[in-house]
Protein backbone atom coordinates (compact mmCIF):
# COMPACT_ATOMS: atom_id res chain seq x y z
CA UNK A 1 0.00 0.00 0.00
CA UNK A 2 1.38 3.42 -0.93
CA UNK A 3 2.45 5.65 1.94
CA UNK A 4 0.48 8.81 2.53
CA UNK A 5 3.53 11.12 2.31
CA UNK A 6 4.51 9.72 -1.08
CA UNK A 7 0.98 10.15 -2.35
CA UNK A 8 0.81 13.75 -1.17
CA UNK A 9 4.18 14.50 -2.75
CA UNK A 10 2.88 13.23 -6.09
CA UNK A 11 -0.29 15.28 -5.66
CA UNK A 12 1.73 18.43 -4.94
CA UNK A 13 3.68 17.95 -8.16
CA UNK A 14 0.45 17.85 -10.15
CA UNK A 15 -1.22 20.85 -11.72
CA UNK A 16 -2.26 23.57 -9.22
CA UNK A 17 -5.66 23.53 -10.90
CA UNK A 18 -6.60 20.24 -9.25
CA UNK A 19 -8.12 19.65 -5.84
CA UNK A 20 -8.70 16.67 -3.62
CA UNK A 21 -11.91 14.83 -4.53
CA UNK A 22 -11.45 12.07 -1.97
CA UNK A 23 -9.86 8.68 -1.37
CA UNK A 24 -10.33 5.33 -3.07
CA UNK A 25 -9.54 1.98 -1.46
CA UNK A 26 -9.53 -1.37 -3.27
CA UNK A 27 -10.65 -4.78 -1.99
CA UNK A 28 -10.18 -8.27 -3.39
CA UNK A 29 -13.39 -9.93 -2.24
CA UNK A 30 -16.96 -9.31 -1.08
CA UNK A 31 -16.36 -10.18 2.59
CA UNK A 32 -13.65 -7.56 3.04
CA UNK A 33 -15.78 -4.98 1.21
CA UNK A 34 -18.78 -5.61 3.48
CA UNK A 35 -16.64 -5.43 6.61
CA UNK A 36 -15.06 -2.17 5.45
CA UNK A 37 -18.45 -0.69 4.55
CA UNK A 38 -19.74 -1.38 8.06
CA UNK A 39 -16.72 0.34 9.61
CA UNK A 40 -17.09 3.44 7.43
CA UNK A 41 -20.83 3.56 8.17
CA UNK A 42 -20.14 3.26 11.91
CA UNK A 43 -17.55 6.05 11.67
CA UNK A 44 -20.37 8.38 10.59
CA UNK A 45 -19.41 9.15 6.99
CA UNK A 46 -22.30 10.09 4.72
CA UNK A 47 -20.70 10.98 1.37
CA UNK A 48 -19.12 7.72 0.34
CA UNK A 49 -19.95 4.83 -1.97
CA UNK A 50 -19.12 1.20 -2.68
CA UNK A 51 -18.36 0.15 -6.26
CA UNK A 52 -18.75 -3.47 -7.35
CA UNK A 53 -18.75 -5.43 -10.64
CA UNK A 54 -22.05 -7.11 -9.70
CA UNK A 55 -24.84 -6.64 -7.13
CA UNK A 56 -23.67 -7.63 -3.64
CA UNK A 57 -26.27 -9.06 -1.27
CA UNK A 58 -26.22 -7.25 2.08
CA UNK A 59 -24.29 -4.20 0.85
CA UNK A 60 -27.22 -1.83 1.38
CA UNK A 61 -27.46 -2.88 5.02
CA UNK A 62 -23.69 -2.68 5.47
CA UNK A 63 -23.73 0.85 4.09
CA UNK A 64 -26.77 1.86 6.12
CA UNK A 65 -28.74 2.95 3.06
CA UNK A 66 -32.39 3.79 3.51
CA UNK A 67 -35.05 2.46 1.16
CA UNK A 68 -35.39 4.33 -2.11
CA UNK A 69 -38.20 6.86 -2.63
CA UNK A 70 -38.66 5.76 -6.24
CA UNK A 71 -41.67 3.45 -5.61
CA UNK A 72 -43.56 6.36 -4.05
CA UNK A 73 -42.67 8.63 -6.96
CA UNK A 74 -43.93 6.00 -9.44
CA UNK A 75 -47.10 5.37 -7.40
CA UNK A 76 -47.97 9.08 -7.18
CA UNK A 77 -47.26 9.57 -10.89
CA UNK A 78 -49.53 6.62 -11.69
CA UNK A 79 -52.30 8.19 -9.60
CA UNK A 80 -51.76 11.48 -11.41
CA UNK A 81 -52.03 9.66 -14.75
CA UNK A 82 -55.27 7.94 -13.72
CA UNK A 83 -56.71 11.23 -12.50
CA UNK A 84 -55.65 13.01 -15.68
CA UNK A 85 -57.23 10.37 -17.90
CA UNK A 86 -60.45 10.29 -15.93
CA UNK A 87 -60.67 14.07 -15.58
CA UNK A 88 -59.94 14.76 -19.23
CA UNK A 89 -62.60 12.35 -20.43
CA UNK A 90 -65.18 13.69 -17.98
CA UNK A 91 -64.40 17.29 -19.01
CA UNK A 92 -64.58 16.63 -22.74
CA UNK A 93 -67.58 14.27 -22.78
CA UNK A 94 -69.79 15.34 -19.87
CA UNK A 95 -68.98 18.99 -19.22
CA UNK A 96 -67.46 20.86 -22.15
CA UNK A 97 -69.38 19.15 -24.99
CA UNK A 98 -72.15 16.93 -23.62
CA UNK A 99 -73.61 14.88 -26.43
CA UNK A 100 -76.44 12.46 -25.68
CA UNK A 101 -76.41 9.33 -27.87
CA UNK A 102 -79.26 6.80 -27.63
CA UNK A 103 -79.93 7.59 -23.97
CA UNK A 104 -76.42 6.55 -22.84
CA UNK A 105 -75.01 8.42 -19.84
CA UNK A 106 -72.77 11.40 -20.55
CA UNK A 107 -70.07 9.83 -18.40
CA UNK A 108 -69.61 6.22 -17.25
CA UNK A 109 -66.50 4.65 -15.79
CA UNK A 110 -66.38 1.38 -17.81
CA UNK A 111 -66.19 3.22 -21.13
CA UNK A 112 -63.26 5.28 -19.90
CA UNK A 113 -61.10 2.51 -18.38
CA UNK A 114 -58.77 2.02 -21.41
CA UNK A 115 -57.62 5.65 -21.46
CA UNK A 116 -57.27 5.74 -17.67
CA UNK A 117 -55.18 2.56 -17.76
CA UNK A 118 -52.93 3.82 -20.55
CA UNK A 119 -52.26 7.18 -18.89
CA UNK A 120 -51.57 5.48 -15.55
CA UNK A 121 -48.91 3.30 -17.20
CA UNK A 122 -47.48 6.20 -19.21
CA UNK A 123 -47.10 8.55 -16.24
CA UNK A 124 -45.68 5.79 -14.01
CA UNK A 125 -43.16 4.65 -16.62
CA UNK A 126 -41.93 8.18 -17.33
CA UNK A 127 -41.68 8.86 -13.58
CA UNK A 128 -39.69 5.65 -13.05
CA UNK A 129 -37.23 6.56 -15.81
CA UNK A 130 -36.80 10.24 -14.91
CA UNK A 131 -36.90 9.54 -11.15
CA UNK A 132 -34.17 6.90 -11.41
CA UNK A 133 -31.94 9.27 -13.36
CA UNK A 134 -32.56 12.16 -10.95
CA UNK A 135 -32.08 10.14 -7.75
CA UNK A 136 -28.83 8.65 -9.09
CA UNK A 137 -27.51 12.03 -10.23
CA UNK A 138 -27.44 10.94 -13.86
CA UNK A 139 -26.52 11.58 -16.58
CA UNK A 140 -22.97 12.17 -15.42
CA UNK A 141 -20.49 12.06 -18.29
CA UNK A 142 -17.53 12.73 -15.98
CA UNK A 143 -16.53 11.47 -12.55
CA UNK A 144 -13.25 12.01 -10.72
CA UNK A 145 -12.85 8.24 -10.21
CA UNK A 146 -12.52 7.74 -13.97
CA UNK A 147 -8.97 9.12 -13.70
CA UNK A 148 -7.82 6.19 -11.56
CA UNK A 149 -6.15 3.36 -13.49
CA UNK A 150 -6.84 0.98 -10.62
CA UNK A 151 -10.58 1.79 -10.71
CA UNK A 152 -10.89 0.37 -14.24
CA UNK A 153 -11.09 -3.13 -12.77
CA UNK A 154 -14.36 -2.30 -10.99
CA UNK A 155 -16.29 -3.74 -13.94
CA UNK A 156 -14.28 -6.97 -13.89
CA UNK A 157 -13.09 -8.38 -10.58
CA UNK A 158 -12.36 -5.71 -7.97
CA UNK A 159 -14.36 -3.94 -5.27
CA UNK A 160 -13.85 -0.34 -4.19
CA UNK A 161 -14.96 2.15 -1.59
CA UNK A 162 -14.63 5.87 -2.25
CA UNK A 163 -14.95 8.59 0.38
CA UNK A 164 -15.53 12.13 -0.83
CA UNK A 165 -13.65 15.11 0.56
CA UNK A 166 -17.03 16.90 0.65
CA UNK A 167 -18.13 14.63 3.52
CA UNK A 168 -18.60 16.66 6.74
CA UNK A 169 -16.48 14.14 8.70
CA UNK A 170 -13.68 14.08 6.13
CA UNK A 171 -10.24 14.91 7.47
CA UNK A 172 -7.22 14.10 5.31
CA UNK A 173 -5.23 12.50 8.14
CA UNK A 174 -8.00 10.67 10.02
CA UNK A 175 -9.84 9.47 6.91
CA UNK A 176 -6.60 8.19 5.36
CA UNK A 177 -5.78 6.32 8.59
CA UNK A 178 -9.27 4.82 8.76
CA UNK A 179 -9.16 3.61 5.17
CA UNK A 180 -5.65 2.26 5.64
CA UNK A 181 -6.84 0.23 8.63
CA UNK A 182 -9.55 -1.50 6.58
CA UNK A 183 -7.09 -3.95 5.04
CA UNK A 184 -7.59 -2.99 1.42
CA UNK A 185 -5.07 -3.74 -1.28
CA UNK A 186 -4.48 -0.18 -2.38
CA UNK A 187 -5.34 3.27 -1.11
CA UNK A 188 -5.32 6.15 -3.54
CA UNK A 189 -5.76 9.90 -3.39
CA UNK A 190 -8.21 11.06 -6.09
CA UNK A 191 -7.81 14.51 -7.61
CA UNK A 192 -10.19 16.41 -9.84
CA UNK A 193 -10.00 19.60 -11.84
CA UNK A 194 -10.90 22.53 -9.62
CA UNK A 195 -13.33 24.00 -12.14
CA UNK A 196 -15.09 20.67 -12.80
CA UNK A 197 -17.10 20.81 -9.58
CA UNK A 198 -18.62 17.39 -10.27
Amino acid sequence: MATRDATIAVAAAESPETRLWGYLVEFKDVESLLSAAEKIRDAGYTRWDAHTPFPVHGLNDAMGLRATRLPWIVFLAGLAGAGTGLGLQWFTNAFDYPFLISGKPLFSLPANIPVVFELTILFAAVAAFVGMLALNGLPRPYHALFGSRRFRRVTADRFFISVEAADPRFDEERTWSLLESLGGEGLERIEEEAQAGV
